[in-house]
């Protein structure tokens, strides 16, 4: 079988940008897992919201099955699921076990006040009406600053980022630094031989059908799926708990996805093709600047609350 090595000005922009996207994607859960860790919490996110982009990555994975994608789609795929159970299964770990110490505090609370009521029911009035967060903050504050040394053991760092958007932004460009890299030397490996003239696969047979179907199926998911978190970010006034790195990395991957598949042919059948993939990669991205917005909305909120509404910390 007769191999090219020449690609065209297309064929390498769609593979650096492929390349670019994938790197994001491998990396993508990362930051929300070490979040959650260093929290010890995941209250932040939204369990419908990572319930259903795992019900996406699944039709995503069924799809590339059916269709008979290449392998390393395929097998990116997986990937994607095998990374939602793990945060999943952490995010209910955390869920369940900050639960069972709430309701012992509360048990607790409870049998303190019936011994101490008349005299301390004043204060503990006065107290309750401190916004919850506002409890948190002063907690975390007051109890780090008793014990130093263990916060810099356990690795539980209160001082805030003082730019997190520039040092974020800064892991994203060596996300796509690391992508281009990458694509190059599989490039110069001889990864991207190909034949000379590649049959193209029929989207008559009941595969690709099939396939299509699965793959509208994703992106409605994926649509879908970051509603739940907006409204709980609006709900709750707060992004605490949540990576932003998290979605920097998605709205990078999505982006480069969705450049991929322009750059590499913008013929009107290979389009229709990709429609389900492109609206699944290009529609999250409205849903990831609304994100962004909270992020900078909420963030500046709650700066005000502890400076202004929180005085006694």
């Amino acid at each position: 079988m007769a191999l090219s090595h020449a690609l065209s000005v297309n064929e390498i922009l769609s593979g650096v940008f492929g390349s670019i996207s994938l790197t994001a994607w491998i990396c993508l859960l990362l930051p929300q897992l070490i979040t959650n860790f260093k929290a010890k919490s995941a209250d932040g996110l939204s369990m419908i919201f990572l319930a259903v982009w795992l019900f996406g990555d699944i039709t995503n994975l069924s799809g590339a099955l059916v269709t008979g994608l290449a392998p390393t789609a395929t097998a990116l795929a997986g990937y994607f699921c095998i990374s939602d159970v793990i945060l999943i299964s952490q995010s209910l770990y955390y869920n369940t076990i900050n639960a069972r110490k709430a309701r012992q505090r509360t048990r607790s609370t409870e049998s303190d006040a019936s011994e101490d009521e008349p005299l301390l029911q004043p204060r503990r009035r006065s107290s309750s009406g401190l916004p919850g967060s506002h409890r948190r903050h002063s907690f975390h504050r007051q109890e780090s600053g008793f014990d130093p040394i263990k916060r810099i053991v356990t690795g539980e760092d209160e001082t805030p980022d003082s730019n997190p958007w520039f040092h974020n932004t800064l892991s994203v460009v060596a996300v796509y630094i690391v992508g281009a890299a990458g694509w190059f030397i599989s490039y110069q490996a001889g990864a991207w031989d190909k034949p000379e003239a590649p049959e193209e696969p029929s989207i008559d047979t009941p595969a690709a059908v099939g396939g299509m179907v699965l793959g509208y199926a994703s992106a409605l998911c994926y649509l879908c799926a970051r509603i739940p978190q907006i409204l709980k970010n609006h709900r709750e006034k707060s992004c605490e708990g949540l990576a932003l790195l998290f979605f920097l990395l998605s709205l990078t991957g999505n982006l480069t996805y969705g450049l991929s598949i322009f750059s590499y042919s913008l013929e009107p059948e290979y389009i229709a093709k990709a429609l389900p993939w492109i609206l699944g990669s290009l529609g999250t991205i409205v849903e990831d600047c609304i994100i962004f917005y909270q992020f900078r909305l909420y963030s500046k909120s709650g700066d005000a609350k502890i400076n202004h509404g929180d005085g006694t910390a």
